[in-house]
Parts: structure tokens; C-alpha cells; sequence
């Protein structure tokens, strides 16, 4: 019939903007993911043990468990800014 839409004549333009919609909500999705997961402190053993085997290649990384040790007791020794 002739004046009716269909589904399928959506135009390009308008799956583009969708598309493009679905990728900046997926971008902001992980910035905001990342960002959170950096002040929560998640990455940070990850991090050290990536820092470790480019910069110091020759020598073992901590354990997980004797980088949190570490890593307390340096907040301990040198509280900076924090609330607590």
C-alpha cells in the first residue's frame, strides 16, 4: 500500500544512528567501568605485576597476597590525602 512504512524501509541513516548510539553507550559504559575499578583499586595488583615484567624483567613480582601486605603497610607508613 502505498503511504505505509514497513519495518524493513527504515533507512540507513537511522541503523546508523542506532549503531552509533549502541557504541557511545557501550564506550561510556566501560570508561565509567574503568574508572570506578581504578579508585576502587581493583587493577592494581594486575598493574604492578604488568609494570614489573616490562620495566624489571630479571626479578620475581610479589604475590598477590605479599603486594596487599606491602601495599597496606606503605598507606600505613605514608597516609597522604585520605579520609580514614
Amino acid at each position: 500500500m502505498p503511504g505505509t512504512t514497513d519495518a524493513r524501509d527504515v533507512g540507513p541513516t537511522a541503523r546508523d544512528a542506532a549503531r552509533a548510539l549502541t557504541r557511545a553507550a557501550s564506550a561510556g559504559w566501560a570508561g565509567l567501568r574503568w574508572y570506578v575499578r581504578q579508585v576502587m583499586g581493583d587493577d592494581a595488583y594486575r598493574t604492578y605485576v604488568a609494570h614489573e615484567r616490562s620495566a624489571h624483567p630479571d626479578r620475581e613480582p610479589l604475590s598477590e597476597r605479599a603486594f596487599w601486605r606491602e601495599h597496606y603497610a606503605e598507606q600505613d607508613r605514608n597516609p597522604g590525602s585520605r579520609c580514614c
